[in-house]
């Protein structure tokens, strides 16, 4: 009997994602060469499940909630307020059993923020106009954040040649969007810059 933890892959784009890196690997670098020489294939490993279909991501949401069998689930959404990772939360955050994992930010006033600030302490979340309760353990890791930071942001912005003639910022904390603002004023005085709704 194989005895490893699974790690199921559900999201359309992460998916699209590991077909494209691998159609790429003659461009990986000597790192991931070497790995791979060592029998290390970072895409290939045999406990690696990724889910295409709806259909199979229900039934993956439903085998889990049903069998207890542990698992690793790697399930984008941005901040949890759409997206397949939804499901998996309704079904498995009132299982003490289980834990959420938020690798990245999680905006305020978003249910991936919710569940951060009150999952801790026993609260419930609002989901697709449901509230379920927040038994299972959270956690958060810093650092892996999809979003660029200020100083990121600004040299693309002023890395573009010609300058853009306007720039919209439309995610983030509304003081954030304000400060990235004034910066981009300040060093792209041509361009308008516009903070949206």
């Amino acid at each position: 009997m194989n005895s490893y933890l699974e790690v199921v892959v559900d999201s359309p784009l992460a998916a699209n994602f590991t077909q494209l890196y691998r159609e790429l690997k003659p461009f990986w670098n000597a790192e991931a060469r070497e790995r791979v020489s060592e029998g290390r294939h970072p895409l290939s490993f045999e406990q690696l499940t990724v889910v295409n279909s709806h259909n199979d991501h229900l039934n993956a949401v439903g085998y889990l909630a049903r069998s207890h069998k542990p698992c690793v689930v790697l399930a984008g959404s941005g901040m949890c307020a759409g997206g397949r990772v939804v499901n998996y939360l309704k079904a498995l955050l009132n299982d003490s059993r289980n834990d959420v994992l938020f690798v990245g930010y999680q905006a305020e006033g978003t249910p991936g923020r919710d569940i951060l600030d009150h999952g801790p302490k026993g609260g419930w979340v609002e989901l697709d106009g449901e509230r379920y309760h927040i038994k299972a353990r959270v956690h958060q890791v810093s650092g892996y954040s999809a979003h660029a930071g200020q100083e990121d942001l600004i040299a693309f912005a002023t890395g573009i040649a010609p300058p853009p003639r306007q720039i919209r910022l439309i995610h983030g904390e509304a003081n954030a969007k304000a400060a990235l603002q004034a910066r981009l004023k300040e060093l792209l005085p041509e361009t308008e810059v516009v903070i949206g709704e």
